[in-house]
């Protein structure tokens, strides 16, 4: 009476259920649950027709739309595995993925035709509606006779280094799917706005996810705040994930226009920590914001930030505070979170000590694909380690205070680069800014501030640093402070490694 669990189980049943209700709109088009069904039975019977067979990859190089949507399930519907591809990437690192996966057929959208790769041992499709068309009768599903074997792959941002490749299962993408469904409150209702890009963990699971409940996806091709203003108010959206960039252009682009959402919106922010005043911005916006933490390789969130009744209490801003926590491991997804010390003991819950990030459960990946050693490191004492340092508070909500790499040691003692971001962040001109460690001749470390003020805003080196010394240990301050755009990876994450060397760059032409 045990079948094996997998988001295909999701399609079947909202296509039965709601047949006749709205699954995708993409511009002009709309697609009931049932065309929605039908459209991926046709893109898995044109790719067996091209002879797709179960394990092999096949591989989709396009922005938000009904395409990346339906290839979330039509290869998988034939055993084969799907590898979502950052369009941010460039052509080499591209043509790298795609070797390294083994990917038989691309999908791309013609626009971005000019990055696919010019190999003779992959098939490169870009007309999409031809595809479907060609399909010769039903396809031929494929039984999922494993749950826990392999349904993607995603590449991680490859901030140093090659990017590695993280394997997701049946299992694993169900169990998160229906985390994201019980903790963010979605159901046939739900109006579900694609600001997230659907490469990034596989849209953080949602796009199995929407389909469970039976909900509607709002196609929006790139993050844009105009676009994505303009859809909430006409299509009722009712949800939405992002960045914090992609979440404070939002809230900038209402507050410069003191729009105040109209309907209910849930937005879901995670890929970096939000700051207290992203936070405390977007719900300026009428918006009631949830904040998620986890990485690639726990399918996207592995941890959210529950809102206790007693928060309602608040002030807006004692709020967002609490809010700008990391919290604790999602109810369904059969999850255990640490946070140790570097003799793997758990570090005491007071807010101060701080120790990694460990992860184990259902939503954790089956490892790196063919990089056994980085697999073995990621998991050693069996639990994966996710690099990212943490402090327990009292109530067990876990706090994420700086990336191993990113802590600056100053004099001896540790400096949250998050903590001093939060503080900056909080002054009324700064849009975005990053902490990195500055060599110095007597503390060895300080930190160094890289600041991006909002539009129209103006803001002084001096005026910023006085800002953080009369908020917080001046040992902590930045003692310099540069201004213009801060470099981002392709998934929106601040590049630091590139900061760093900026500061290599100016240390050594002094």
């Amino acid at each position: 009476m045990i079948s094996p669990l997998t988001p295909l189980e999701f399609l079947a049943r909202s296509a039965s259920v709601y047949a006749d209700r709205t699954a995708v709109v993409d511009g002009q088009r709309r697609f009931t649950y049932a065309e929605f069904s039908a459209r991926i039975d046709r893109l898995a019977a044109a790719l067996q027709r091209l002879g797709i067979a179960p394990g092999d990859r096949v591989a989709v190089l396009a922005y938000n739309g009904v395409m990346p949507l339906e290839a979330h399930f039509g290869p998988m519907l034939i055993g084969a595995v799907l590898v979502m591809l950052n369009f941010r990437l460039a052509a080499p690192e591209l043509a790298w993925i795609l070797k390294h996966c083994g990917a038989k057929l691309l999908l791309v959208d013609p626009d971005l035709r000019n990055l696919a790769p010019d190999d003779p041992n992959l098939l490169v499709i870009d007309d999409y509606e031809a595809l479907l068309a060609s399909a010769q009768g039903p396809a031929v599903p494929v039984e999922v006779a494993d749950e826990n074997s392999l349904i993607c792959i995603n590449y991680t941002s490859g901030t140093t280094g090659f990017p590695k490749g993280v394997m997701f299962s049946h299992r694993g993408a169900w169990v998160n799917a229906i985390g994201e469904l019980t903790e963010h409150g979605l159901d046939a209702r739900s109006v579900y706005l694609w600001t997230l890009p659907l490469f990034h963990c596989n849209g953080w699971c949602f796009p199995w996810a929407v389909t469970a409940a039976g909900g509607r996806n709002i196609c929006l091709a790139k993050p844009n705040a105009a676009e994505a203003v303009a859809l909430i108010e006409a299509e009722g959206v009712t949800h939405l994930c992002g960045a914090p960039v992609v979440v404070a252009s939002i809230a900038q682009y209402c507050a410069e226009r003191h729009i105040r959402f109209s309907r209910p919106l849930r937005i879901v922010t995670a890929g970096a920590p939000p700051t207290p005043a992203v936070i405390r911005d977007a719900e300026e916006t009428g918006a009631e914001i949830s904040h998620a933490y986890g990485l690639t390789e726990t399918y996207g969130p592995h941890t959210v930030c529950v809102a206790k009744p007693e928060w309602t209490a608040m002030s807006l801003a004692d709020r967002a505070l609490a809010k700008a926590r990391q919290g604790v491991a999602y109810m369904v997804a059969g999850t255990a979170l640490r946070v140790v010390d570097g003799n793997m003991q758990d570090v005491p819950k007071d807010g101060e000590s701080m120790g990694e990030v460990l992860m184990r459960g259902n939503n954790v990946m089956i490892g790196y694909y063919n990089n056994p050693e980085a697999t073995a490191e990621a998991f050693e004492g069996g639990w994966f380690h996710s690099g990212d340092l943490a402090v327990v508070h009292p109530d067990g909500y876990i706090e994420v205070r700086d990336r191993k790499k990113d802590i600056v040691i100053s004099g001896g003692e540790n400096i949250s680069s998050i903590e001093v971001e939060k503080v900056l962040a909080d002054h009324p001109a700064v849009a975005e800014v990053a902490i990195v460690a500055e060599p110095d001749l007597k503390w060895g470390e300080v930190p160094k501030a890289y600041v991006g003020l909002k539009s129209g805003a103006v803001a002084s080196a001096d005026e910023l640093i006085e800002w953080c010394r009369a908020r917080m240990s001046h040992f902590k301050c930045p003692r310099h402070i540069e201004f213009g755009l801060l470099p981002r990876t392709a998934t929106g994450k601040i590049r630091k490694n590139e900061l760093r060397a900026r500061v290599r760059a100016s240390q050594a032409g002094q």
